[in-house]
């Protein structure tokens, strides 16, 4: 477990960009019980529907807080599957939304999150060491589909809502799933507001590490996938 795991400044240091770790494509889920927002003890996997689509995310993250437009209205779309996000630690805290300090600072900023963004979606609360998060790779925008016998059969370091939605529309169709998930950059305009919402520190941050994080997304690991056959897991895949 990193000793740093809620930081109070952003570097490109406190992710590895070449190795993820956590749980692999087509490996056995990690299970955690976990508070939600609406104060409910619940195990993470859970889920009632035929998939759980569960997505990281922070209110200072401008790649989650890009995608929830998309993201959101997949849950009316596939209304047969479950939905949820994982409130991490914050990926570019500022004066106004600063690292966590204890459990609570964490809850508050995902009912914020709930109250204060509109997030529909059902938002489990993970540990303040991050260990759910840490299980899942860390990334602060990554996505995972799960399918009942507790097995993931599609994840993305990066959540690109168009290919997570082309993998949900095989799986619902008996299809094994060929979507590759490149990398997109946040929305500009949403990318600025989140970082004026969490305060002074957040965007000089973001923008010193910018040049090495489109590098590195952009570009290296956007060829490698070009070139990467798609895994094909199906929904009855049994780990």
């Amino acid at each position: 477990m990193m000793a740093s795991y809620n930081y109070d400044e952003f570097s490109t240091s406190d992710y590895d960009f070449d190795r993820i770790d956590g749980v692999d494509l087509g490996g056995k889920a990690k299970d955690f019980t976990l508070e939600t927002t609406d104060g409910e003890i619940r195990r993470l996997l859970d889920f009632s529907g035929e998939f759980l689509v569960l997505e990281m995310g922070s209110r200072t993250c401008p790649l989650f807080q890009s995608r929830r437009n998309i993201m959101q209205p997949l849950e009316r779309e596939f209304s047969n599957l479950s939905f949820a996000v994982l409130y991490v630690r914050e990926a570019h805290p500022g004066s106004n939304i600063p690292g966590h300090k204890s459990f609570e600072d964490k809850a508050t900023c995902a009912r914020q999150l709930k109250e204060a963004d509109g997030e529909t979606r059902t938002v489990f609360i993970d540990t303040f060491e991050g260990l759910a998060h840490q299980a899942y790779g860390s990334m602060p925008n990554a996505v995972f589909i799960i399918n009942k016998n507790g097995c993931v059969v599609f994840r993305s370091d990066w959540n690109n809502p168009s290919s997570t939605r082309k993998a949900l529309r095989e799986l619902v169709e008996g299809r094994p799933i060929t979507a590759r998930s490149f990398f997109r950059p946040a929305v500009p305009t949403v990318a600025i507001r989140t970082m004026k919402n969490a305060g002074k520190g957040s965007a000089a941050d973001f923008f010193k590490g910018l040049p090495f994080l489109v590098w590195t997304n952009v570009f290296k690991r956007n060829w490698r996938l070009l070139f990467k056959k798609p895994a094909q897991y199906s929904g009855e895949t049994i780990c």
